[in-house]
């Protein structure tokens, strides 16, 4: 597992875009501020072409399921790893989620 920085790929189930926010800057990969938890949450989802009369596109993401570090911390809070997994708020609630695409680094990884 890679850790997960501003410039990993991050996308709905859709292809949506999130939008990464790191709220701590001192820690980074190849100079890039790593996320920690809670980053990936409520973060923005542009571009998910999933949209239709009766169908929301995924807009947010929402609460994290599995992708935190168990070990591993940035002043307190866990280190956002590459198994990360959560939903969005799209259409069908429950079931889109959000996954890393693509970590952006290979350098630094970690064992849960």
């Amino acid at each position: 597992m890679r850790w997960i920085h501003r410039d990993s790929v991050i996308t709905c189930d859709h292809d949506g875009r999130v939008e990464n926010r790191p709220s701590r800057q001192w820690v980074s990969v190849t100079g890039v501020p790593v996320l920690v938890d809670d980053d990936p949450e409520g973060r923005k989802i542009v571009a998910c072409p999933n949209y239709g009369p009766t169908i929301k596109p995924c807009t947010t993401t929402l609460t994290v399921r599995v992708g935190y570090s168990d070990w591993i911390r940035v002043d307190g809070h866990r280190v956002v790893l590459s198994h990360l997994e959560g939903f969005t708020n799209g259409t069908p609630p429950g079931l889109v989620k959000h996954t890393v695409r693509d970590p952006a680094q290979g350098f630094l990884g970690a064992d849960r």
